[in-house]
């Protein structure tokens, strides 16, 4: 197609910063894939003006917008109506329009779940310990409860924090104090981080893997880098690892039915082209 119409189906993310965010070339790579006329760009939004800014797009020719970082509570509060799951997890990142009304949503928790698919994870059988108690975790959280998943435990570096989520979210879900993570990590056949820790190559999350069970699996949240310390120590002594870029592209395919009425195409696939974005090799 040779550029888009009047008529074009408009969508776009908001953060404040935005510039690192791959979900403008993940839409457009799919956008380009089937021909669409439709278009996806960055907002900068600072939360200063996040309100007068959703009241405004509502009312425009865009579908509706992705959310990320420092807004994903906010949105939810300044939302008409929410999902079952927007509200359970506290956080949306997934707004759609209707009128003037704004409708809210939460994807990341299908998007981990379609992560997690390809290691056939029977979660009935199944016990999952959560590193992190912040709304990374509140989504995977909800998202472990959702599949039925038979046992959970929960560790954060502030104790008072992950009974908190337990209070609000997991009754059913175990706390442990986060030096004694090793000591359980044998109980676990699903390893998740859902803490900020690794990112960027900052600070890494380091487990002692050699307790860890076999055939278990590690997944991390965190994809900038790809390959952290947590995921390179986990292949290192043989589980099953899932990266955070997995979980980004699922918690995309809903988002991207909402916004244009299609589904996502499998081919071309998109986890190369950002893959390149990040200049990591396939």
């Amino acid at each position: 197609m040779n550029g888009i119409s009047g008529a074009a189906h408009l969508a776009g993310v908001i953060g404040s910063p935005v510039s690192h965010s791959l979900s403008p070339r993940l839409m457009g790579h799919w956008i380009q894939a089937l021909d669409l006329d439709a278009a996806y760009v960055p907002f900068a939004v600072e939360a200063s003006g996040l309100d007068v800014f959703l009241a405004g797009i509502a009312k425009s020719q865009l579908m509706g917008v992705n959310v990320t970082l420092p807004h994903k509570e906010k949105v939810l509060a300044l939302a008409d109506t929410a999902s079952d799951a927007a509200k359970r997890i506290g956080a949306a990142n997934l707004l759609t329009f209707d009128g003037d009304k704004i409708h809210a949503d939460n994807t990341d928790a299908p998007g981990f779940l379609a992560a997690l698919k390809p290691a056939n994870i029977k979660y009935r059988q199944s016990t999952a310990l959560v590193l992190g108690a912040g709304g990374a975790a509140r989504a995977l959280v909800y998202a472990l409860l959702t599949s039925g998943i038979s046992r959970l435990i929960l560790t954060n570096r502030s104790r008072g924090r992950a009974e908190q989520l337990v209070d609000d979210l997991a009754p059913m879900a175990a706390v442990v104090d986060w030096d004694q993570k090793d000591n359980v990590l044998g109980e676990a056949d699903l390893v998740v981080n859902a803490t900020a820790l690794g990112l960027n190559g900052d600070q890494p999350l380091k487990l002692d893997w050699s307790k860890a069970r076999s055939g278990a699996v590690a997944f991390d949240s965190v994809y900038t880098p790809l390959n952290t310390q947590y995921l390179a120590d986990a292949r290192k002594a043989g589980l099953t690892v899932v990266d955070g870029l997995d979980m980004l592209i699922g918690q995309a395919r809903p988002s991207f039915r909402a916004f244009y009425g299609r589904e996502a195409p499998i081919l071309p696939p998109v986890r190369p082209v950002l893959l390149k974005a990040l200049g990591e090799k396939a």
